[in-house]
């Protein structure tokens, strides 16, 4: 008698493109397991990620506002949100895997570090090895999670995390997917951001581009999506007026938004902050907790020292600096 993880299998043969990545014949995990009678390895995938503990950290780790005053404003847990619903209704109207795309989509920015792209130009600058966040990522799902066992995640999901950003391609379709739905949520998401904090207004936005992109976030984010979705034909493309607009828009945010000193106002806080941290921690090994000490062990205290940072939440990074920096009064 089949098991239901089989009839889904099945059914992904006679439903899903070509083009797609099927769950029974995936590359396969780095260690071997007995099959799940009622998930496919994506949707295993899947579940292991939401129940970690890094992506349950998302939630307190800053987008692009570090430590905004306001309950709207983007953390990296809803900008992950947001990019596994994007992903989704692409490769959806693709018929490609829903259930890798969603994998990767939700386990794409685990190795983000406290204070956004802040706290990751802080770690790059002093980690012998330097740090991408991107493939932090992959090492938090491979060697981090549940007391440095890891997730033990199928290939494919593991690829489109680490290649999710830039450099090489993600072999699968659902990869690529994931790697444009990225983009199109974090650049309107911001729009939205920044208009609430008032650094720029929606008619700020060079009139050639809402003419081709739409007006508000929901007609940009349906026109990219149309487009991906009409022009993706054994890859993932937008058409050449779409994709030049879009640019276009990303250099406008660039300017307007990414380098603002409202929004990166207290940046320079937050790398000082990271590098007093690492350096604490790397002339104070016996500091680190067990899971980093057995790391330094093997991978250096650097090593060490840095996933130990990159893990923290904004606030517990902050936490961890007052207790370690600041004096506190005596108490008598």
């Amino acid at each position: 008698m089949e098991t239901v993880r089989e009839q889904i299998c099945a059914a992904e043969h006679s439903i899903l493109s070509p083009y797609a990545a099927f769950s029974d014949k995936s590359a396969g995990r780095l260690r071997a397991e007995d099959e799940c009678p009622l998930r496919t390895v994506f949707q295993r995938d899947r579940d292991r990620i939401i129940h970690s503990r890094a992506f349950r950290r998302l939630k307190h780790k800053t987008q692009v506002f570090l430590s905004p005053e306001g309950d709207h404003y983007r953390t990296r847990l809803t900008h992950t949100l947001e990019v596994s619903q994007i992903a989704r209704t692409i490769s959806a109207a693709l018929r490609l895997n829903q259930d890798l795309t969603e994998a990767i989509a939700l386990g794409h920015d685990l190795g983000h570090t406290p204070f956004g792209h802040a706290g990751e130009r802080a770690l790059d600058s002093v980690c012998p090895e330097g740090f991408r966040h991107y493939e932090q990522s992959l090492r938090v799902v491979d060697s981090l999670e549940k007391d440095g066992k890891g997730l033990n995640l199928t290939f494919e999901v593991r690829n489109g995390i680490e290649r999710h950003t830039c450099g090489d391609e993600a072999k699968t379709l659902e990869g690529r997917v994931v790697r444009l739905a990225d983009v199109i949520a974090y650049i309107n998401h911001d729009i939205e951001d920044a208009c609430r904090a008032d650094v720029m207004r929606e008619d700020d936005i060079p009139k050639k581009l809402r003419d081709v992109l739409g007006r508000t976030k929901s007609e940009r984010i349906n026109t990219l999506v149309l487009s991906a979705i009409e022009n993706s034909r054994g890859d993932i493309s937008l058409s050449d007026d779409i994709k030049e607009a879009f640019d276009e828009l990303h250099c406008f945010m660039f300017k307007k938004v990414y380098t603002n000193v409202v929004c990166k106002g207290e940046e320079t806080k937050a790398v000082d902050l990271i590098k007093w941290l690492y350096y604490y921690f790397v002339n104070n090994p016996d500091k680190l907790p067990d899971l980093y000490k057995r790391i330094s062990l093997q991978n250096g205290i650097e090593r060490a020292s840095c996933d130990y940072i990159a893990g923290m939440s904004d606030r517990f990074a902050v936490k961890t600096f007052e207790g370690l920096f600041v004096p506190k009064s005596w108490i008598y």
